[in-house]
């Protein structure tokens, strides 16, 4: 029994793959012939059959159903005085007989007949019922195994008849398996079927909804695989590639911008509003500053002025020494320079434009030192922080063709400058 159990499994795990037509689906209408050998199991302990032969033939009536008749004959292992002989009719149902290995089951009813060393024959009537494997060689052969059940009048209710052949089919015209039902279409191969799809040339990949459509997000009508910018907040108008507007280019969403207007190059807020303007750089805005020229550098009180201050002294003709009468300017000079203590200070000469441009640097150089030098001497001023240079005529503040204009030029001035 052993070895037919393994000849059964041995022929389950057959290679699945054949040409079509080599397939139960393929023998509806045909005649087939089926010589089996096998063993004949009986629960009685009286006897023991041994090698079992039987042969089925029958009829396909389609790739399911087949009717069968089945005979066949054992003999007792102890010697050939004793016999068994079976015959029945029944039916067989194939499962998955488009496929090159084909399980089925088998029913049927006949008789048994024992016949014990040439004594009278015992006929009973018997019902079967099993399971079984084809395998389709070619469109015409395939190998069987199979297992009955065998239930006889006898009241010897486990009886095993367990068998393997060769399964012949003939007659008729081999019909073809039928063509494989189509399966539903989904062209762009995104899960959802065509009829369903509502987008359905969407691009291989790309993750879609239940509807077959790209994902959107944010829910602006711009594709995620398309879309920028993913996280626009809902309601807000945006391009072709899902970022929101920005109708004035200032770097401000239009969603955010409280200032839709605002110029081109123009520096603006968080809010798309322009940004104060410091023209000249010197830290004061231009809708407040009184002095928007400014040189680099200078340090500016509160409205944007240089923190300067000016002197008009007056020097002996072709000298640079402080007169008596400029003692209060000098002061003056002193307190204005300890007033920003540690800063560094230009003391900056001038003159009117008597004279040649060379000697009106070199005496109005002179006469910047000159200021210098009383200032450390006179009020203890840290010479490392002045700086005295000459301008000569080249930074005249009044007209020089007037002797007002010209005493207005000749003068020294106190500021304060960056290192």
């Amino acid at each position: 029994m052993k070895r037919w159990i393994v000849a059964a499994l041995l022929l389950s795990v057959m290679p699945h793959t054949g040409h079509a037509g080599e397939n139960q689906a393929a023998q509806a209408g045909r005649f087939f012939i089926n010589p089996m050998v096998g063993g004949l199991h009986m629960e009685s302990s009286s006897y023991d059959p041994e090698v079992n032969y039987s042969v089925a033939g029958g009829y396909n009536y389609n790739a399911n159903l087949s009717a069968e008749i089945l005979a066949g004959f054992a003999q007792e292992k102890s010697g050939p005085d004793s016999e068994v002989y079976h015959a029945g009719i029944g039916a067989l149902y194939h499962f998955m007989p488009e496929e090159r290995l084909v399980p089925y089951l088998a029913v049927g009813i006949g008789l048994l007949a024992v016949n014990e060393a040439h004594d009278d024959t015992d006929h009973h009537s018997r019902f079967d019922y099993g399971v079984g494997l084809k395998y389709f060689l070619n469109k015409d052969f395939a190998v069987n195994t199979e297992v009955r059940h065998m239930l006889a009048s006898s009241g010897e209710p486990n009886n095993l008849m367990y068998s393997a052949g060769l399964v012949y089919h003939f007659g008729g015209e081999a019909r073809p398996a039928p063509p494989p039902t189509p399966a539903p279409l989904d062209r762009d191969g995104d899960g959802v079927l065509d009829r369903l799809d509502k987008c359905p040339a969407t691009p291989a990949g790309i993750a879609v909804d239940r509807q077959g459509c790209p994902l959107d997000s944010d829910g602006d009508g711009v594709y995620d695989y398309r879309d920028k910018c993913p996280a626009t907040p809902t309601g807000a108008p945006v391009d072709r590639q899902g970022c929101p507007l920005d109708s004035d280019g200032d770097g401000v969403y239009d969603y955010l911008d409280k200032c839709p207007g605002t110029s081109q190059g123009v520096a603006v807020d968080l809010d798309g509003c322009a940004l104060p303007q410091d023209s000249d750089g010197d830290g004061v805005y231009d809708d407040v500053d009184r002095c928007p020229d400014t040189a680099a550098g200078a340090h500016v009180d509160e409205y944007g002025c240089q923190l300067v201050l000016t002197l008009l002294l007056q020097f002996d003709v072709n000298k640079a020494v402080i007169r008596p009468e400029h003692v209060k300017d000098m002061a003056a000079a002193a307190e204005f320079i300890n007033t920003y203590p540690g800063k560094k200070i230009l003391i900056a000469g001038h003159t009117d434009s008597d004279g040649s441009a060379d000697y009106n640097q070199a005496l109005s150089q002179r006469r910047a030192h000159a200021v210098k030098t009383y200032l450390i001497e006179n009020y203890g001023i840290d010479g490392t922080i002045l700086t005295a240079k000459g301008f000569g005529e080249s930074r005249p503040i009044a007209d020089n063709s007037s002797a007002t204009g010209k005493q207005q030029n000749r003068r020294v001035e106190i500021s304060l400058f960056n290192e």
